[in-house]
């Protein structure tokens, strides 16, 4: 008796279901995701992209917002429900957490087909008022010190079970265990305890981190223009978001905007707006790994325009 074809095949229609054939088929590396290889519109599918770009591999994206029929029926197609998603030679691999899983053991190179770069253990430093506050923070349940460096170079320093492919560093009497990703990321790093206004907190110098994403205000932005000041000014946000609030200076960061946007010298100051500020921050800190060198974000997006700057764009 032969295998039932699983329902949700059934229920694409043909035509999407052909073009996702052909797209898988065709890229040996494909990642179906929120924005593209240049500029991923969610923290997710930074990740994913950080990835495979540390392995070295060649991949191509789609862009699901483009097209909301491969939105869900790339879903349909894997019986997956979240975006990203990755395929490998026509095999669905899974989503952001299985492929970090699978990159801190090693099978993700395996699987691309890559050589797996040795990591070299970071030379980390800890003072002795970080040390005393980690101490006082081990339950001695069994969990390890964990630190981990996301794609923008996020932290997390936490207790939580030691994994495989684990990079371990002592410092200052402490282990510390990094994923690859993190420990490619943390050599130099220093953890410290400073007292704030609101208490005692670990403090993170990391000397690998790159130049950071400028946040620049409404009113400034505004003032910027007031005075001629040269730059570019790129809206992330999806076709229809536009048609309901746009300040007029912005170019849509579509197929010809990120050409542009590429094209330009690395130098020229580059403004990414959004909604609220989110997923601009995103695109911003994609272009910083272009090389460009004045980055900035309007903090609260076209929103905080609204309110602060122009009445008359709507609110949504």
């Amino acid at each position: 008796m032969g295998q039932r074809q699983k329902p949700f095949k059934a229920m694409l229609p043909d035509t999407v279901k052909a073009q996702l054939d052909d797209l898988i088929k065709k890229n040996k590396v494909l990642l179906f995701m929120k924005g593209n290889k240049h500029f991923p519109q969610c923290g997710f599918s930074a990740q994913v992209v950080q990835i495979l770009k540390e392995t070295g591999t060649k991949f191509e994206t789609v862009n699901v917002l483009q097209d909301p029929a491969i939105r869900d029926g790339i879903k349909e197609y894997s019986s997956w429900p979240t975006i990203p998603q990755l395929y490998v030679d026509g095999e669905f691999i899974g989503g952001c957490d299985i492929v970090k899983e699978m990159y801190a053991a090693g099978d993700l190179q395996k699987k691309l087909g890559v050589e797996e770069k040795p990591v070299t253990p970071p030379k980390v430093k800890l003072d002795d008022g970080a040390v005393e506050a980690i101490k006082g923070a081990d339950e001695g349940n069994g969990d390890v010190l964990r630190l981990e460096i996301g794609p923008q170079f996020q932290y997390d320093l936490y207790f939580g079970p030691k994994k495989p492919g684990d990079v371990e560093v002592v410092a200052n009497g402490v282990t510390i265990c990094f994923d690859k990703q993190s420990a490619a990321k943390a050599d130099g790093l220093v953890v410290s305890w400073v007292e704030t206004a609101d208490g005692g907190a670990f403090r993170i110098d990391n000397p690998n981190e790159p130049v950071r994403v400028k946040s620049l205000s409404a009113t400034e932005l505004k003032k910027w223009i007031d005075e001629g000041k040269k730059f570019e000014l790129f809206d992330v946000r999806t076709d229809e978001e536009r048609d309901i609030a746009k300040v007029d200076r912005a170019r849509a960061l579509d197929v010809e905007g990120e050409k542009a946007l590429l094209a330009l010298a690395k130098d020229t100051p580059v403004v990414f707006m959004c909604h609220h500020g989110m997923r601009s921050r995103n695109a911003a800190e994609r272009i910083l790994r272009e090389g460009f060198t004045q980055v900035y974000n309007l903090e609260g997006g076209i929103d905080a325009w609204s309110q602060k700057v122009d009445s008359t764009v709507p609110r949504y």
